[in-house]
């Protein structure tokens, strides 16, 4: 027995021997050769892929995407998605190959290893896989890569399962390298495979784009990249400048300096000759927009992304900036190439713009622009509610494709601001559209009682556009000092009143900023509230059958009346942040920017008066003639997420609309942080409007009382709202003791009011609104008041995730 072992240890040995001793060139000499950055092989028997290593110890960029993906905007598995951007390095150990992702978080800048060295050991790498050598020549080593390729790199099965569309995993069985897509060029390696994802579909989004929801095949790309030169310049980042940035700690930081380093994020563009005023660069930057996109959309999104030009023009360059159409045999997952992709999916929903940036520098490498096709639509859709576009019957008004193909060169121009490192400016609109960098609802005015489209989308880059351009990009000669430099163009900003505030300061929920808002128009969101309530009136009487084609189902007319009595959702969103809003800017101390302060007692006062003019009954309700002529459902054509939610079964429900924009606005107002602003503001300043007003205001307003029946019913949801908004403020845990108070005063002086008027139905409906507060005042923890039916989606009609579901849900 010990003799047979013996010689089956000494076998393996020799044959381990033999292994380690095969050339490259005999292990491949059947395999097709791809030479480039890292040169591979393509064993078509097998359907595996060797990789060469001659660069041990080398770092470079590596990256992962999606080339086919799923095709749910809700999911966000698209075509053409970036993964993260890693360093890594090859690292050899006795028979293995590490692929080792160093950790650049943490980093010591030093001239002196041991430091440098000190830090390295003290945070953790990672080792994303490992490989055995297979075979070896002339100090190149060769690998099976393959199960790396047929790995979830993109995190694809946790995505499915955080979206809650089922427990998914990589099937091998059903998973092969794409030989398509494997590409070889002199600074990157592309590598690509079909993997399928196995498991139990559980949601709908799932069901509603695959074939089979059980088995999931989408398209994994991986990208291995050369690291840029040392020759790129950093330039450190500022918040008030309007770009993303990098950040590390540096631990050889003197202690008396920030030991967090930020770095602006940007694109390497240099001039030829620093010192003249305008300059050809060394090299532009160069975008290609997808062959896919049709015509007009493709003239479109190349005149929209060309528009940045004009920004690198001020900021002293020429001709730096250029868009074409893609060419034939390029790839747009090719890191040679920022691209302008256009993306199907199964509904409408955002854009973005992403990049491939090098984590040392903030150097971007690639810009990478995913537009959903479906979004041109919606803004068809709005145009086609604002005019009557069929008064021939089929052939739709010229306008609505105007109004669309204008959106799209904004929307062009938007994304690509991020993928050359400009983040969201949400308060450009109060300086009359100054960013393509802003989210832009359509301007849409009335002349004359005529509802006029054609200044709907500004055109070309804005003035804050450029002055951003020049602080990131600008060229300064040797000598200049570039900080006091890049200060000069921030203050000069400030003083030509150029504002800026960003994705935190803008949203609905958590804002306080009365300039900072999305998908908003004007100066003032106060007063462009109260002119798009004049505009929501004459659109709503103006609506008719000649708003869709001769031929569509009559009930299609709600997905077009939707938008147009929604029209103010967005406007509304920025105007409430006036109620108990901050004015206040990304100050530095020694700046030019003016200090923060609260937003006068006046304005807040106007705010408030436009919200609640907002649900009043008259303007919850619809025009008789809408609803005379919206008919139920046929089959084929059923209720979706672009409908009203409706509690009146089949028909179409004149009351449901009004309650959720009652709830949204209710609940806005009642924000339990923006409740406890208002307690504090009063409390500190005795002149300003306080909690307390507030909520009188409200009551007088849903309290009101009306002879009209249909508004009667109207006013009753407002009140079962406003109960609901109280309730919801009383038992927050983010609402101060003083909010919770207030609220907690008003339910009790509500219930213990005598409501004899009215007819029996008035009577028994303030009996039960009376009994949910006593329910809740009984048992204030364990009580949930019902919530208002959600709104139609909204958002986006550009590019963000927020919706006006948001309303009272967070």
């Amino acid at each position: 027995m010990l003799k047979k072992t013996t010689w089956v240890m000494l076998l393996c040995l020799v044959a381990h021997t033999l292994i380690g001793q095969t050339s490259i060139a005999e292990k491949t000499k059947d395999f097709t050769k791809k030479e480039g950055f890292f040169t591979y092989y393509w064993d078509e028997s097998a359907g595996k892929v060797w990789l060469e290593i001659d660069k041990l110890e080398s770092e470079f960029l590596y990256v992962n995407s999606l080339a086919a993906g799923v095709g749910s905007n809700d999911i966000g598995l698209d075509r053409g998605q970036l993964g993260g951007t890693k360093i890594v390095e090859f690292r050899r150990v006795g028979p293995k190959v590490l692929l080792v992702q160093p950790n650049y978080d943490y980093r010591a800048v030093s001239n002196n290893p041991e430091e440098v060295k000190a830090v390295k050991q003290a945070f953790a790498e990672s080792v994303l896989y490992g490989f055995k050598v297979e075979a070896e020549s002339d100090g190149k080593i060769l690998i099976d890569i393959t199960s790396m390729l047929l790995d979830d790199a993109h995190g694809v099965a946790r995505t499915l399962s955080r979206s809650r569309q089922g427990n998914f995993r990589a099937d091998a069985s059903r998973s092969a390298i794409y030989p398509p897509m494997l590409k070889n060029f002199p600074k990157n390696s592309e590598l690509e495979a079909t993997i399928t994802f196995t498991g139990t579909a559980t949601g709908g989004y799932l069901r509603s784009v695959t074939p089979t929801p059980d088995n999931v095949t989408v398209r994994m790309h991986h990208s291995f990249i050369e690291l840029p030169d040392a020759n790129y310049e950093l330039r450190k980042a500022d918040p008030r400048s309007g770009y993303g940035s990098i950040s590390y700690m540096d631990y050889a930081t003197p202690i008396q300096d920030n030991i967090v380093k930020r770095f602006t994020r940007r694109h390497r563009l240099e001039k030829k000759n620093p010192k003249a005023k305008v300059s050809e660069p060394v090299e532009p930057i160069r975008y290609y927009v997808d062959r896919g996109a049709p015509e007009p959309i493709k003239s479109a999104l190349i005149e929209g992304a060309r528009w940045w030009n004009q920004a690198y023009e001020a900021a002293g360059y020429k001709n730096a900036f250029i868009v074409e159409e893609m060419p034939a045999d390029a790839d747009p997952l090719d890191v040679r190439y920022n691209v302008i992709q256009w993306v199907h999916r199964s509904t409408r929903g955002w854009s973005y713009g992403s990049s491939v940036t090098d984590p040392r520098t903030g150097e971007i490498i690639k810009g990478h622009v995913s537009l959903g096709s479906l979004r041109v639509r919606q803004d068809f859709l709005i145009a086609q509610g604002l005019i009557t576009p069929y008064e021939n019957g089929t052939t739709p008004d010229p306008k609505l494709l105007e109004l669309a193909l204008a959106r799209l060169r904004q929307l062009s121009a938007h994304e690509v601001g991020h993928t050359i490192g400009l983040s969201h400016n949400f308060a450009a609109s109060v300086n009359d559209r100054a960013s393509v960098m802003d989210y832009p609802h359509p301007l849409v005015e009335l002349k004359n009682g005529t509802v006029e489209l054609k200044n709907a989308y500004d055109v070309g880059i804005g003035d804050y556009d450029k002055s951003a351009i020049i602080w990131g990009y600008q060229d300064f000669p040797d000598g200049t000092d570039e900080d006091k430099a890049l200060d000069a163009i921030i203050d000069q900003r400030v003083k030509d009143g150029l504002l800026y505030l960003t994705d935190s300061d803008a949203r609905p929920i958590s804002s306080v900023s009365p300039t900072a808002h999305l998908w908003d128009n004007g100066k003032s969101a106060t007063e462009e509230l109260n002119r798009l309530m004049e505009l929501r009136k004459v659109v709503l009487q103006n609506f008719s059958e000649k708003n869709i084609a001769v031929g569509a189902p009559m009930a299609t007319l709600e997905e077009v009346l939707v938008p147009m009595y929604m029209i103010h959702r967005y406007q509304l969103e920025g105007a409430v942040k006036s109620v108990g809003g901050v004015y206040y800017n990304y100050k530095l101390r020694g700046d030019t920017q003016a200090a923060q302060r609260v937003v006068p007692r006046a304005e807040q006062e106007a705010a408030l008066s436009a919200l609640l003019n907002t649900i009043k009954p008259e303007n919850l309700a619809f025009p008789q003639h809408i609803l005379d002529i919206i008919p139920p459902r046929p089959p084929g054509f059923w209720r979706g997420r672009e409908n009203f939610k409706v509690r009146t079964g089949l028909t179409f429900d004149a009351v449901a609309p009004g309650e959720t924009l009652s709830g949204a606005v209710q609940e806005f107002i009642l924000n339990p942080q923006r409740a406890t602003r208002l307690a504090q503001q009063k409390a500190i300043d005795p002149s300003q409007i306080g909690l307390e007003e507030v909520i009188g205001a409200m009551a007088q307003q849903v309290f009101s009382s009306t002879n009209n029946a249909y508004h009667a019913e109207l006013q009753r949801a407002n009140v079962d709202q406003f109960t609901n908004a109280l309730i919801n403020l009383a038992k927050s845990t983010q609402a101060s003791a003083t909010a919770r108070s207030a609220a907690y005063a008003s339910l009790m002086e509500i219930a213990d009011q005598d409501f004899d008027e009215g007819d029996l139905v008035e009577k028994g409906f303030m009996a039960m609104q009376k009994h949910k507060i006593k329910t809740f005042l009984n048992n204030p923890m364990e009580y949930n008041p019902p919530s208002a039916l959600t709104p139609p989606d909204g958002s986006p009609i550009g590019t963000d995730l927020m919706d006006w579901c948001s309303f009272g849900n967070h």
